[in-house]
């Protein structure tokens, strides 16, 4: 049996009963309709839990990974089948638009797809990179670097990468020091047709996930170098590519090797399906790295903001595989306490006669599970509101709709991939503890869910990266008018929600007043600090909470979007429907029931942390600053 739990009837829950996506369904923006869209995730369900997907889980984790002299990667068996299963079933489509030969899905379903991927094997969703960053160079590059390069990413089965980290840059990008010197311009002596001037690179990149394996014939990496006299920081770097092969025509012929290959593989605490990789370029005299720069704007062109297109879709990923893992482990955990007998209830646990229970009948155990199940669904309606973020932006008639969605939609993803990744690996602790004993062994899936999911909190940008970008860039840019919006947003459902749920729309009355009088006093130290250069260690105080402001803001638009869920969910079970046309009537006023109990537990136990985390702030004195190194 696999070890993957989905919750499809979640995902619908969100995709059509909440935000209704059918709405714009069927549409020319949108052209596959409601029933096609249930239908692609019913089956994409079925291949994910079931067959080499799901079955690779473990294998893959615990055979290791190869590297030959040659810098050529070689993955385990099951993991090479699972990869080779995923592109004959064309499921490497799904996320690509129709005119490069995708299915013409909406972000809310690609993304509820990514959620099911992730769940039956987090690492192995790792590999895909190539139609996205081939879907990447058909917007950024040359029309001859597509041809060359993007279009076989996309239908050749080649692997792809992004290559930013270097062993003393880390977080810091732009302290990069890879060189590119430019050796050619475009012309037919020097790769021409449309490649785009062509450069050699030398340097060394570190954590360079998924970069080799003998399931692709080629690799093409896109590498953030500086060119030679560049200026320094991050508006300095360019974005090249780079390919493990030579590619000599634009059929795909594969070439000699070029100068760029896997020289180290890291030897992790998880994700060991995924090959993490130290790569160098042009370390051999003979064989230089030879890349080409994307869009080949006169020599020029923004490379952080080409990237980061690749980042902020990673960074929305690990956010939905973060929630996938923690609603697998959580489904597992609750398996095992309805078929777990241990122990008398505790009423008659003096009763040396009582029958034994299943544990799911002990109080702190519905206390672990139910803490897993608000939070596992409380980030799926996150990330799904998100996803819906990003389908306005498609939707959008106006260049000033469009960039208004656009900017909601960055403001989410801190707390997609900041709150989600710092609550999974949390809470994957509880999971476990209902197993008891059980659960740190290998005999279940916990334990390797565990360790698959703290790289989450780490890469892409750690939490605390996260916050900063949150408070600094994404609040603090517009003036806090994109957070405004939400706050209104809030509002409304506190004001004219619904009765049934007056207890909890004034817990997140309470909650938003919290959030807003901590961000309060964090801008008004960031103020003081930028007003006079004597106060400016003022700052220090913003830098101590902005990693609780990205958990308060998370919570508090959970906590509203659980309410939003609970009305759904009353309005059903009051009408007497099953409300979704799938599953029997029984099963859904379960379901239901559960859901606004999980709004109710969240209003209860979770939005209170909001008051604590303000008060915090409101106490605050910077003295940590100051304590000598020594003293730590």
């Amino acid at each position: 049996m696999s070890h993957y739990r989905s919750n499809l009837r979640d995902i619908h829950f969100n995709l059509f009963e909440v935000f209704r996506v059918q709405d714009w369904l069927g549409t020319d923006t949108y052209p596959v309709d409601e029933d096609t869209a249930r239908l692609m995730l019913t089956e994409f369900e079925r291949f994910t839990t079931t067959g080499p997907w799901a079955d690779s889980f473990v294998p893959a984790d615990r055979t290791p990974l190869e590297l030959d002299a040659d810098g050529n990667v070689t993955i385990p068996d099951e993991l090479d089948e699972a990869l080779v299963a995923f592109f004959d079933a064309q499921w490497h489509l799904l996320s690509l638009p129709l005119e490069l030969g995708g299915m013409g899905t909406p972000p809310t379903v690609r993304w509820a797809a990514n959620e099911l991927m992730a769940g039956g094997h987090a690492a192995a969703t790792l590999w895909f990179m190539g139609p996205l960053f081939g879907q990447v160079l058909a917007e950024e590059g040359t029309p001859g670097q597509f041809a060359r390069f993007g279009h076989h990413m996309i239908n050749s089965r080649w692997g792809a990468t992004m290559v930013l980290t270097e062993p003393d840059a880390g977080s810091d990008v732009g302290a990069g020091v890879t060189k590119a010197v430019k050796v050619a311009d475009d012309s037919s002596e020097h790769g021409g047709d449309g490649l785009g001037s062509q450069w050699h690179l030398t340097g060394v990149k570190r954590f360079i996930t998924s970069a080799d394996a003998q399931t692709f014939d080629n690799v093409v990496h896109l590498v953030l170098a500086r060119p030679e006299g560049g200026e320094p920081g991050t508006k300095g770097l360019r974005l090249f590519i780079v390919p493990k092969f030579h590619v000599t025509d634009d059929d795909g012929t594969l070439g000699d090797r070029n100068g760029v290959k896997v020289t180290n593989l890291e030897d992790k605490m998880g994700i060991k399906a995924s090959a993490t990789c130290e790569l160098t370029l042009g370390a051999d005299a003979d064989r230089p790295a030879v890349g080409y720069l994307v869009g080949d704007k006169d020599g020029h062109g923004d490379g952080i903001a080409q990237m980061f297109r690749i980042i902020e879709h990673a960074r929305m990923s690990i956010g939905i595989k973060a929630m996938a893992t923690l609603s697998t482990g959580y489904l597992n955990a609750l398996d095992y306490a309805k078929l777990r007998e241990q122990g008398p209830d505790m009423t008659r646990m003096t009763d040396k006669r009582a029958p034994k229970v299943t544990i799911i009948h002990h109080p702190d155990v519905r206390r672990l599970l139910m803490d897993n199940k608000v939070h596992a669904e409380g980030m799926r309606a996150l990330c799904t509101y998100a996803a819906v973020m990003q389908d306005q932006v498609g939707l959008a008639e106006t260049d000033e709709e469009r960039a208004a969605w656009a900017t909601r939609e960055d403001l989410l993803l801190p707390l997609v991939k900041g709150y989600s990744s710092e609550k999974a690996y949390e809470l994957l602790a509880d999971s476990l503890q209902v197993f008891g004993g059980s659960g740190f062994t290998r005999d279940y899936p916990i334990e390797q869910y565990i360790r698959d999911a703290k790289i989450d909190t780490l890469y892409e940008g750690t939490t605390a990266i996260q916050s900063l970008d949150l408070v600094f860039r994404k609040i603090a840019r517009d003036n806090a008018q994109t957070l405004f919006w939400f706050a209104q947003q809030v509002q409304e459902t506190i004001d004219g929600g619904p009765d049934h749920l007056a207890d909890e729309r004034k817990a997140l009355g309470q909650a938003l007043e919290d959030v807003q009088g901590h961000l309060g006093h964090m801008l008004g130290w960031a103020m003081t600090a930028m007003a006079d250069v004597e106060q400016a260690p003022e700052l220090y105080k913003t830098g101590l909470h902005t990693v609780s402001m990205l958990e308060s803001l998370s919570e508090l638009l959970i906590g509203w979007l659980l309410l939003r869920q609970a009305d759904v969910a009353h309005q059903a079970l009051a009408s007497g429907g099953d409300g979704s046309s799938t599953g029997a009537r029984g099963r859904d006023t379960d379901f239901y029931t559960g859901k606004v109990a999980t709004a109710r537990y969240w209003a209860r136990t979770v939005l209170p942390k909001t008051r604590f985390r303000r008060e915090q702030a409101m106490a605050e004195d910077g003295a940590i600053m100051d304590l000598p190194e020594a003293a730590f």
